[in-house]
């Protein structure tokens, strides 16, 4: 496990980011931080990295791992089908605590979306999750940084030893902004329907559409 402090100003951050993103191509696993919470995640199409994480977090491998995204702009390339209020959600809390469940497009690997075919996407309101999107040229998938059970960290100082020790890179970027996990929203019908309410509320995303 190699531990990186990020550092506060701009170039510092590519910096590390380009280090990460090299390892994550290379089918590595690091925990970083984000705006919500710390994530473990790996690079879309990394399928080995994506088992292990499974394994690692001792979750069910039925499941799938949201993807993050570097960039709103990048929702039209993921997904398919986009809703206009899930545009209108995108537009007012991206980047933030907010995850949309959308269908995927063909852009998203069979094993990196769920069964019914829908993925969950966000872009984090942090410069390093970003800049490290945009040095793997391709989106995350990002999930809380803890074990099956275990509640999320939100600072490294709070990450399980036996998970941190398991990966390749852990950076270290002081306690997270919110503190809180994002908040999920399906996407996929003709309303929107909040699955886990987090750092926004349901009243917030609500009103936004109102």
């Amino acid at each position: 496990m190699r531990e990186l402090k990020l550092p506060e100003a701009l170039p510092g951050v590519d910096a590390v980011a380009r280090q990460v993103g090299a390892g994550l191509l290379g089918g590595e696993v690091a925990i970083i931080p984000t705006d919500s919470v710390y994530g473990i995640g790996c690079a879309m199409g990394a399928d080995r990295a994506l088992d292990r994480i499974f394994e690692l977090k001792g979750r069910e491998r039925s499941q799938t791992l949201p993807l993050v995204l570097g960039d709103a702009a990048d929702l039209p390339r993921y997904a398919k089908d986009v809703a206009p209020y899930a545009r209108a959600l995108a537009e007012r809390f991206w980047p933030g605590a907010l995850t949309l469940v959308v269908r995927a497009s063909r852009e998203v690997p069979p094993r990196f979306r769920a069964a019914d075919g829908t993925v969950g996407l966000r872009v984090p309101d942090h410069s390093f999750v970003r800049a490290l999107s945009a040095a793997v040229g391709r989106p995350l998938a990002l999930t809380s940084a803890n074990l099956h059970g275990e509640p999320p960290a939100r600072s490294a100082r709070e990450l399980n030893p036996q998970l941190a020790g398991a990966v390749e890179w852990v950076v270290d970027g002081g306690a997270s902004k919110i503190g809180v996990a994002s908040t999920v929203v399906d996407a996929t019908g003709p309303a929107p329907r909040v699955l886990r309410e987090g750092a926004l509320t349901e009243r917030e995303i609500l009103a936004a559409l109102s």
